[in-house]
């Protein structure tokens, strides 16, 4: 199997080829834990856990990275405005560390209830200062760095493919339009270590050669992603708002301290938008995993929705689309548990599969050959074909369900009331089981619990 992913850096659909056969390296750009996580952040660890789940069935070991940010990314990406945590905790009236480890723990139960794979590393930034004082000494040796009166600053002069990802056009950028100047040399310069107010006392701030003070955002991700894959990795994935300035400037100040290439592949999804334009608090549609769930949404709903378009194709949400995407999803689990398990397993059908997942993990293609075998009368070895399916897909297509406690309860109360010939009282749990979504049953043993397609 040949694996052909697109890479933001050469604009272009490559052979997948790692720098050892043995383990692929793969890093994620996680949240900054200050909020809840909306359904359009989600999409970007449900793009990545899709490139996991397709490099282990092309039988790669993975070694994967998602970073916690729960310090530095201020309210602008241009390195000016409040820290996004503490100004969540004066909010809150919370420690920053409370705030961070509130919406970390919602977002990964969030990635839970999704199906999302967990990463064999979670690296917090505030557990890696040392890490990042050390990248910053390395620059500041090698001529890299320069000091204003609020921090430490990258010099992207010094380079001369600085903007190479996002294809950044330097002399076309004018001063104080896409960020403000301040004391910097460059308009394109960034923070590496921004010093503390003098006037205030911050929750996160940390001793540093140059000072009191606190990390930028971009140098946490350079610095904890070579701690666990090394100066040199096969693939990094992010959102595309990434691309412009904080991936740009992770290459910028890695390769600089290290004089090697950062990382051989670049992944980037699109992003959910709603009538057109991307998902905002501006626009509206910010709704998270639990709100879904309050309308009668079941998680992997979404998960099913979010492979109706390319990830790097922007995918159009509305309540109405996820309800067809629901629908769908519960009409293939039906039509899946009526299918009896022949033992066999069928290898036109895989080969296409794979054609698919392979051919830079084209979700849709692979969701559409799904329905065409469970369709298709004449094939044989479906549950095994739908099984190896399902370890990309990770919809649980072939989980038993449970039924909830409360519901088994009520049926048992309806199933006595029965036996007491108390039909009015029976047929009212009845009605109230299928307001509920679930359908009782009467047979030669008793009775049976099923939900409502």
């Amino acid at each position: 199997m040949v694996l052909k992913v697109y890479n933001t850096l050469s604009r272009k659909k490559e052979v997948f080829k790692p720098i050892n056969k043995k383990e692929v390296k793969v890093y994620t750009c996680g949240p900054t834990v200050y909020w809840y996580q909306h359904i359009g952040n989600m999409r970007a660890y449900l793009f990545s856990d899709i490139l996991k789940r397709v490099l282990l069935y092309d039988s790669y070991k993975v070694k994967h990275v998602i970073n916690i940010t729960d310090v530095g990314h201020l309210t602008s990406d241009a390195d000016e405005g409040e820290d996004k945590i503490e100004k969540a905790a004066k909010k809150e009236n919370k420690s920053a560390k409370e705030i961070a480890d509130h919406y970390f723990s919602v977002f990964d139960e969030d990635l839970k209830k999704l199906n999302v794979l967990q990463p064999d590393v979670w690296s917090k930034a505030t557990e890696h200062i040392k890490e990042q004082i050390e990248l910053i000494k390395k620059l500041e040796k090698k001529g890299y760095t320069y000091e204003t009166k609020d921090g430490i600053y990258f010099d992207t002069s010094k380079l001369k493919d600085y903007g190479k990802l996002g294809r950044i056009k330097i002399e076309k950028l004018e001063a104080g339009k896409r960020i403000a100047m301040g004391d910097k040399k460059n308009a394109t310069d960034f923070a590496l270590w921004k010093f503390s107010p003098e006037n205030e006392k911050r929750q996160q701030e940390w001793d540093s050669p140059w000072g009191v003070g606190f990390p930028g955002w971009h140098i946490e991700c350079s610095a904890m992603s070579m701690k666990y894959l090394g100066e040199h990795f096969d693939i990094h994935t992010g959102g595309e708002d990434h691309i412009q300035v904080h991936h740009t400037n992770e290459i910028a100040q890695s390769e600089s301290a290290t004089g090697k290439k950062f990382v051989n592949y670049w992944l980037h999804n699109a992003f959910l938008t709603k009538g057109g334009e991307k998902i905002s608090k501006s626009k509206g549609g910010l709704y998270t995993i639990s709100d879904l769930e309050e309308k009668g949404y079941d998680p992997i709903s979404y998960r099913y929705f979010t492979f109706t378009a390319h990830y790097r194709r922007s995918l159009n949400f509305s309540l109405a689309a996820l309800t067809d995407a629901q629908n769908s999803y519960e009409r293939l689990k039906n039509i899946i548990k009526n299918i009896k398990d022949d033992k066999k397993s069928n290898k036109k059908y895989i080969k296409e599969f794979e054609d698919a997942i392979n051919n830079d993990l084209d979700m849709p293609k692979a969701i559409s050959v799904l329905w065409k075998l469970i369709r298709d009368n004449k094939a044989a070895g479906k549950i095994d074909t739908i099984k190896k399916m399902d370890s990309v897909f990770g919809l649980d297509l072939l989980k038993k369900e449970s039924i909830p406690k409360d519901i088994l309860e009520l049926a048992k109360e309806r199933d006595k009331l029965r036996k007491e010939k108390k039909w009015n009282e029976s047929d009212k749990i009845r009605e109230k089981l299928k307001k509920k979504g679930y359908v009782v049953e009467d047979n030669e043993k008793g009775f049976s619990v099923k939900k409502l397609s």
